[in-house]
């Protein structure tokens, strides 16, 4: 299943949400004016923590950033902070600060799903798309509905599609830390990563220069230190014309004339 959701106008009569009602780093967030301490994680906690911004990151859309535990202004009276974020990257035309984030996430470990749920209330009267809890504990994943004003169970195999991910976002890899891993190679792959076309580039002059290898004994004997050196220093394109001159060369020299 592959979820989406619309976009959500935000309300215009509110602070800027990068405007501070607490300080930035003080462990504390203000909730409906109340000044509300956020503890250290408990392991599984933080080991949910660290695998839910990697995944997120890969699978972003190109114009979209990722932050944890960023502080959103989600009124006067109150200052949140989600566990992660995916916001624009452009700044905000009106304001010149960071814009809205558009999906939200809580990790729920000790956490109960109903102070998530309160927190999931004002991010979304604020106009944040969707908030997620993602309950690592029981490898369960929640989404907030505004149609039943409370969590609502995803299925275990579904897909979250929405406009600020590049490529749906698997559930199982945000409450399995080893499926995170998976999902974040996969999502790498899919969107064409740089460093992924590099080395699917390298793999194959590397196979290039195995078959020129394997040729050139055949046809001339045991290779020597200079035709050995002359294969690995040799483009993909001249790796492909060397092989293609193995027919015809009367010596290993010979193959490599350009």
């Amino acid at each position: 299943m592959n979820m989406s959701s619309p976009r959500s106008p935000a309300s215009s009569e509110i602070p800027a949400v990068d405007d501070r009602l607490v300080a930035p780093n003080s462990r504390f967030e203000i909730d409906d004016g109340e000044l509300v301490y956020v503890p250290p994680a408990d392991e599984p906690h933080g080991v949910g923590h660290g695998a839910l911004g990697a995944v997120l990151r890969a699978h972003r859309s190109p114009d979209r950033s990722v932050a944890l535990d960023m502080l959103t202004r989600t009124s006067v009276r109150s200052d949140l902070a989600p566990d992660a974020s995916v916001y624009p990257t452009e700044r905000d035309p009106a304001t010149g600060g960071r814009q809205l984030e558009e999906l939200g996430f809580e990790i729920v470990s000790t956490e109960t799903l109903a102070h998530a749920g309160g927190k999931a209330v004002k991010l979304i009267g604020r106009g944040v798309r969707r908030v997620f809890a993602i309950d690592v504990v029981r490898r369960r994943s929640f989404e907030w509905s505004r149609e039943l004003g409370t969590w609502a169970l995803l299925g275990a195999d579904d897909r979250i599609g929405d406009a600020a991910l590049a490529v749906p976002l698997p559930l199982a890899a945000l409450v399995d830390a080893a499926q995170a891993d998976a999902a974040t190679v996969r999502a790498f792959r899919a969107q064409r990563h740089p460093e992924f076309l590099a080395e699917r580039e390298e793999g194959r002059e590397e196979g290039r220069g195995r078959i020129l290898r394997r040729l050139l004994a055949i046809k001339f004997g045991a290779l020597g230190d200079d035709v050995e050196a002359r294969v690995a220093a040799a483009s993909s394109a001249q790796l492909d014309r060397y092989v293609e001159r193995i027919l015809t060369a009367a010596t290993a020299d010979s193959v490599f004339d350009d």
